[in-house]
């Protein structure tokens, strides 16, 4: 979300407030000249006066409609979920009851995951949303890589879409020392949807059940199980084919997260509050940049930059490989203007700062390598006694002044 987005999205609130203001007032009005109607009329009859009130028709549908469920992350993608099929084939229901309950043995580690999606969660589903996808395609990340950015299989699949190298090469991603686009949420999620629409599109007459079997295994392997199935006079569907062992679950367990979040209370599970917007904005940038200059000059801890970028494999943006930095959705407008204009010159006037505070997980070797300082340095200028006890909060010079 750009700089000019949030203005709009403010303008869009405050024109939104104004309308129901107006609405609200315009009820009111309706409401009093119904009851003076009223009054009216039983002083005309004879009748005694009566305190209640009939809303019209009208009037019943506007106060119906402003009673509406509070918006959450959640609610917004049970609201583009379009696989909560309830009558599935005996068989294939039991292969996602099979999922479900292994899910519901262990709820911590679904509430692990979902802490985990928080960054994530509201903008991946507006992406899926805005393709006209089933919002259960928002929760691959779930099934591939629990939500974990960083994630890295065995085999050197990695992020949260878990590309193996060869595929996110095919897919433009850019791989070198300096940035690894499968790690980056925003441009790693555009490739998947991408793929999962053009494998959908290319093999299976947009079957994305199907598309999603050769997510995980290849297109080779599926249409080989498919003229296999089609040999045997079965259908060609996800659900007839014989498939490795992991791609046999790979839907189901997909189906079955997406049945416990669209009822977490029927299966025990308490879903973390995620705010309905994304929770960063995108800011396109000219300039090279370090994680720690922008951290200093939009005065935002460096973790939290550094949690939205992890594509940025040593710390700093480089516009020959990535030109958007992720910041926090709540970054001053105005500051953030600032940073996407900024010129070397006064980026690098942030790039060395006097203090730095301490954060959770910090120590001196990554401090020390951060700002390009001497470990022993550090602990001269600020006379560490026990350099393993930093603690979150405590300054520290950079320069000894």
């Amino acid at each position: 979300m750009t700089y000019r987005t949030i203005r709009q999205r403010l303008l869009l609130s405050a024109g939104s407030t104004v309308i129901v203001s107006l609405f609200l007032a315009a009820a009111a009005s309706s409401q009093a000249s119904t009851i003076e109607a009223q009054q009216a009329n039983v002083a005309h009859s004879g009748a005694s006066a009566s305190p209640s009130f009939r809303p019209n028709a009208f009037q019943h549908h506007f106060w119906e409609a402003l009673e509406l469920q509070p918006q959450d992350a959640w609610s917004t993608l049970r609201d583009s979920f379009q696989w909560q099929e309830k009558n599935l084939p005996a068989d294939v229901q039991a292969r996602i009851d099979e999922w479900i309950e292994h899910y519901r043995s262990s709820p911590q580690n679904i509430v692990a995951i979902t802490e985990r999606a928080t960054p994530w969660l509201a903008w991946i589903t507006q992406q899926v949303s805005e393709r006209g996808l089933p919002g259960e395609i928002a929760l691959i990340p779930f099934v591939e890589s629990s939500f974990d950015t960083n994630a890295l299989s065995h085999r050197g699949a990695a992020g949260l879409w878990q590309f193996m190298p060869r595929t996110g090469d095919a897919l433009g991603l850019v791989r070198n020392g300096n940035y690894d686009g499968r790690l980056d949420v925003v441009t790693s999620t555009a490739a998947a949807l991408d793929y999962l629409e053009m494998q959908a599109d290319e093999w299976y007459e947009g079957d994305l059940m199907l598309s999603l079997a050769a997510y995980n295994a290849g297109a080779g392997t599926v249409n080989r199980a498919q003229r296999q199935a089609l040999s045997q006079g079965l259908t060609s569907d996800y659900w007839a084919l014989s498939l490795p062992r992991e791609t046999m679950h790979y839907v189901p367990k997909l189906k079955a997260i997406a049945t416990i979040i669209n009822d977490p209370e029927k299966y025990g599970v308490a879903l973390p509050d995620i705010h309905p917007d994304p929770a960063f904005a995108k800011v396109q940038l000219e300039q090279p940049v370090s994680l720690a200059q922008a951290s200093q000059l939009l005065n935002v801890s460096h973790s939290a930059l550094a949690e939205l970028n992890p594509g940025l494999l040593n710390g700093s943006l480089d516009p020959r490989s990535a030109q958007t930095l992720l910041v926090p959705e709540e970054v001053d407008t105005q500051v953030l203007a600032q940073l996407s204009l900024s010129t070397s010159t006064a980026l690098a006037s942030a790039s060395t700062p006097d203090i730095h505070r301490v954060e959770s997980g910090d120590n001196l070797s990554v401090i020390a390598a951060r700002y390009n300082v001497a470990q022993q340095d550090l602990i001269r200028w600020n006379a560490i006694e026990r350099p393993e006890a930093l603690q979150p909060g405590q300054l520290l010079s950079l320069s000894g002044r």
